[in-house]
């Protein structure tokens, strides 16, 4: 499969979150077999926890599984540029690598406003592939509140 493909099926996991009334962000975590083993979407609402964000079920359900909080070797897609919450949780997961669809010029810390992961401050990084299906990742985002004004 492909980053595209990935990105898709975190997407689809965004316009499930955008049902519930979530934000619709989504995240997928690969392993290095290219295996999916995690997915979530936003869940702050619903779940009245200000932590839900997609990237952190996710890393949270791989974690569990793996019976480990470390996820080396692992990919995460997300549709949205990862906040600085989010950006830290990877490090601390260890993920070696992430792909995001759509910019945050708000509160995107690994490009936008930081560039948290990649910029050989802490102790560990990984790579970052950022504009993978970014219209459409972007446009979901943008139907979502424009619906809510």
């Amino acid at each position: 499969m492909t980053d595209s493909d990935y990105m898709r099926i975190a997407l689809t996991r965004a316009e499930e979150s955008a049902a519930k009334g979530e934000v619709p962000v989504g995240a997928v975590l690969v392993d290095s077999e290219g295996v999916v083993i995690a997915s979530a979407g936003n869940e702050t609402v619903c779940a009245h926890d200000p932590v839900g964000h997609a990237e952190i079920r996710a890393l949270r359900i791989a974690a569990g599984e793996a019976g480990n909080y470390r996820l080396p070797h692992t990919t995460l897609y997300v549709t949205l540029e990862p906040c600085v919450m989010c950006a830290a949780a990877m490090l601390h997961a260890r993920i070696a690598r992430l792909v995001f669809g759509a910019t945050d010029p708000k509160t995107g810390a690994v490009v936008s406003k930081y560039t948290i992961g990649s910029d050989g401050l802490l102790n560990h990084s990984f790579s970052v592939t950022g504009g993978v299906l970014a219209e459409e990742c972007g446009g979901v985002l943008r139907d979502f509140f424009q619906k809510r004004r």
